[in-house]
């Protein structure tokens, strides 16, 4: 698929989010295959207004639902403050982190880079 901003993911591990063509569904969907994905989407659709397809692919929508999921969800130890754009920025990926790191195992930094271990924890969560 082709989207306007993508959040990639460098060979450093750091998340990279800038404009591209068409990503791997590794590169944005932080290395959730298509029916992790798919199961992401069906959480964020019945309770973080996620309004897009659950086609699999974690684009813009997919993220803003995160962003609001991450921001009021009641539990999370680091809300998301951000802006709800859609956008993997490392404000986006620290709350991410925070939420993994007390419920799905992440035993990282909150550093605001999705590295393997950020991975593997959303794995983990999907």
């Amino acid at each position: 698929m082709t989207w306007g901003g993508l959040l990639t993911v460098a060979a450093s591990g750091a998340a990279v989010v800038g404009f591209a063509g068409t990503a791997s569904a590794a590169a944005v969907d932080l290395g959730l295959d298509n029916k992790g994905a798919k199961r992401v989407q069906r959480r964020l659709l019945t309770m973080y207004g996620y309004t897009g397809r659950t086609d699999g692919a974690l684009g813009p929508n997919s993220w803003k639902a995160t962003q609001r999921f991450l921001a009021t969800w009641p539990g999370q130890p680091a809300p998301y403050k951000g802006a709800i754009d859609g956008g993997m920025g490392p404000a986006t990926i620290v709350s991410l982190q925070a939420y993994l790191k007390n419920f799905r195992g992440y035993t990282g930094a909150l550093d605001g880079r999705a590295g393997t271990g950020t991975r593997a924890a959303f794995w983990r969560f999907a």
